[in-house]
């Protein structure tokens, strides 16, 4: 969404035009700043939980103004919900409502967050039905929000609790203004690992990291992000790039790798130049991606396969390097698309290469947590990049104001904030996982 559209129908006599008329009114999204609160106002927090006390005190200790119960009237920063020891739907429906009522106090870019766990093929059927409605639920909230609030949920895998590192930084992640354009999505922490970081504001601090095709759009993005949360980085793009690259480099004080990605030896050239000139090699953003879009009638040889040899076959050999490098607590975060879940007219191609990304990632985590590291994958929607200011106007329309819940185009800081947050350590129990960030739509590049 254009900054002067979203301007014009929130400020002044516009405001109202709008309004008469019946305009779609984006909202303005709270989104991360260095020394921002985390929310902005006291969290309310309903339900019940073993650890709840012990939880409360966790995020009094962040600075949280924590109500247990109620909100005595007050407008709320955000609204907790402790649902992981339901066991039957007939219990769901006083904490929702009550939450229903809470809503009103939320203010203008407050944060609904639901911990839960996820329904399994061997639970009782009334504890399945509990639990994958509480999915429903959360997703229509997303959609019933206003002033970019968001809805989320955290699930907690068997024996997981509320308090291990991994839920605490997913708690952290919803809660903040990383999370700005991530609604209707849940996280899944699989087990008590990761840890959180000593300072939260630069949670990378020691990391080295690299994104690959960082000289423009989310790739320099991303490299900000990971810049500004502490992290050394290096730049990799193809040698066309140079100078664009060289100037995001010295923007983030990094160093550039000049790198084909579908190179036989890239993963190996990438393992050199980290060790050689840091020490470690502690995070791999694979960014690097192409789309050749045609309707599959009309697609060729050359524009399938250039394709997939950049956007997941490239990944495949350079994770293979990596694993084989044995780089001890690597993390890996691989971009995937919406497209790759719901597919997009004229991107048979991207789509089947970014599905395979998220394939990627899932049958690799295992292998990933054996060196005590992780893989994981951001799926942006319609971000607004070079790239999808390609697609044509009135699709572009559609996907910014009428699909997503927020009612706009993410920007590239809002996939580099979701990356830097699952490439930390606070992130190491959400192994194999793929998160969207996409305002609540299905839609895009």
């Amino acid at each position: 969404m254009a900054d002067k559209y979203l301007e014009l129908v929130n400020s002044g006599y516009t405001k109202k035009v709008a309004k008469l008329l019946g305009l779609p009114r984006p909202p303005r999204l709270r989104r991360y700043e260095p020394g921002s609160a985390l929310l902005p106002g006291p969290l309310l927090v309903l339900g019940a939980s073993a650890r709840a006390q012990q939880l409360s005190d966790e995020l009094t200790s962040w600075g949280i103004d924590v109500r247990r119960h109620d909100a005595q009237g007050d407008k709320l920063g955000g609204i907790l919900l402790l649902l992981d020891e339901l066991t039957h739907p007939e219990q769901l429906g006083e904490v929702m409502l009550t939450a229903g009522g809470a809503l009103r106090q939320l203010l203008p870019g407050g944060r609904l967050v639901s911990v839960s766990r996820p329904a399994l093929a061997h639970d009782e059927p009334a504890v399945a039905a509990v639990r994958q409605g509480i999915d429903g639920a959360m997703r229509s909230l997303g959609r019933e929000m206003r002033g970019g609030a968001t809805a989320n949920g955290v699930l907690l895998a068997e024996d997981t609790t509320v308090t291990s590192p991994s839920a605490l930084g997913a708690l952290r992640f919803f809660f903040s203004g990383r999370s700005a354009y991530v609604d209707g999505q849940f996280l899944t922490v699989r087990n008590d690992e990761g840890s959180l970081p000593a300072d939260p504001e630069r949670p990378l601090v020691g990391k080295v990291a690299v994104v690959t095709g960082a000289a423009r759009g989310i790739g320099a993005a991303i490299a900000r992000v990971l810049y500004r949360d502490g992290a050394q980085v290096v730049l990799v793009d193809m040698p066309a790039a140079g100078e664009a690259l060289a100037a995001v480099a010295n923007e983030v004080h990094g160093t550039t790798l000049q790198l084909d990605v579908t190179a036989a030896d890239a993963g190996q050239r990438i393992i050199d130049h980290a060790v050689n000139r840091y020490g470690h090699l502690d995070l791999v953003v694979h960014n690097a991606g192409i789309t050749r879009d045609k309707l599959l009638a009309n697609m060729d040889q050359a524009r399938w396969d250039s394709v997939i040899a950049v956007n997941i076959a490239s990944q495949l050999r350079m994770n293979e390097a990596f694993l084989a490098a044995d780089l001890p607590g690597l993390r890996v975060v691989s971009l995937a698309s919406t497209s790759g879940i719901a597919g997009n007219r004229g991107q048979s191609n991207y789509a089947a290469s970014k599905g395979g990304v998220i394939g990627m990632v899932r049958a690799s985590a295992e292998r990933f947590a054996e060196s005590g590291g992780s893989i994981a994958a951001v799926a942006p929607g319609f971000i607004e990049t070079e790239m999808t200011a390609k697609i044509p106007l009135g699709t572009r329309t559609v996907a910014r104001l009428v699909l997503p819940s927020l009612m706009q185009g993410g920007l590239p800081q809002d996939v580099a904030e979701a990356i830097a947050f699952l490439g930390s350590d606070a992130a190491a129990g959400l192994n194999g996982q793929t998160l969207r960030v996409c305002g609540q739509s299905l839609v895009g590049a």
